[in-house]
């Protein structure tokens, strides 16, 4: 028999800790995204992260992690998730996913952006937008969802049926619950399968994150034991959001405005948390 994961429910009391940190998290990844331009390194992205941290007295979930050397991650062009800022200046045209984490009382948020440095190319624009409309579309799906797998069927079925240019969607690196620490369970796939995942009932916290590729989805991990690259070069996206489900819905707590503005359009009314 498969194993059942051991979820971890959150009271409301909970949530609203959890949404402290994805408020704290938001700002820092507005000022992060923010100075992502041209003659900027990505170690400097990483300073202005943490700033925003320590000024609200939130600490990194990244910092440390196994080992992890910064707060942020800043994943450019080729590089999928988990590249390490540091001396790499940014170029006109690159295409960079920032990926962060912020931790409010002992409770966690997680999120991540793309964004496009100097003049954009028109491939990395649909990109970028692809997989942060596939992201909106699994937590939509959520909302009405009876199991976890019916997130990765909604962005699977987004994406597939989208014209023109195919994306990949990668398999190797998925969503995960989120609460007391960063990766709980249960997984969340970003793609259909034939196992549906647990069951969604209140008091579920996930991290949805659909990462996309401009062509094939074999990857490979640079010498840093950290660094994701596409094989064949091509560039990638990453998006990211921490959203609960609790009894009057559901509630994007790493997002300012609660997701209202991305999922009213797409039939799904967010509904704060009250304790």
């Amino acid at each position: 028999m498969l194993r059942q994961p051991k979820i971890e429910y959150k009271t409301p009391r909970q949530i609203l800790s959890m949404r402290e940190a994805g408020l704290v998290l938001s700002r820092g990844l507005d000022a992060a995204v923010g100075a992502a331009r041209v003659g900027v390194s990505t170690r400097e992205l990483n300073t202005v992260f943490e700033e925003v941290l320590r000024e609200a007295g939130a600490t990194s979930n990244f910092l440390g992690y196994h080992g992890f050397p910064a707060s942020i991650c800043t994943s450019v062009n080729e590089e999928v998730v988990h590249g390490i800022p540091g001396d790499y200046v940014l170029q006109d045209g690159d295409i960079i996913s920032i990926d962060a984490g912020a931790v409010v009382n002992g409770w966690h948020a997680d999120s991540a952006r793309t964004t496009i440095v100097g003049t954009p190319r028109e491939e990395d624009v649909r990109l970028s937008q692809v997989t942060e409309e596939a992201m909106w579309r699994g937590i939509a799906a959520l909302a009405g969802a009876k199991h976890v797998g019916d997130i990765g069927a909604a962005i699977d079925d987004y994406v597939s049926e989208l014209p023109g240019q195919r994306l990949g969607i990668l398999e190797d690196y998925v969503g995960h619950g989120i609460g007391t620490r960063m990766h709980q369970e249960p997984d969340v796939l970003n793609y259909r399968s034939s196992h549906r995942g647990p069951k969604v009932r209140p008091g579920l916290c996930l991290a949805i994150e659909p990462m996309l590729v401009l062509g094939g989805l074999e990857t490979k991990v640079l010498d840093d034991d950290w660094t994701v690259v596409t094989t064949d070069g091509k560039r990638a996206s990453q998006w990211e959001h921490t959203v609960a489900v609790h009894d009057g819905g559901i509630w994007v707590l790493s997002a300012e405005d609660g997701g209202a503005s991305k999922l009213e359009p797409l039939g799904v009314v967010p509904v704060p948390v009250r304790a």
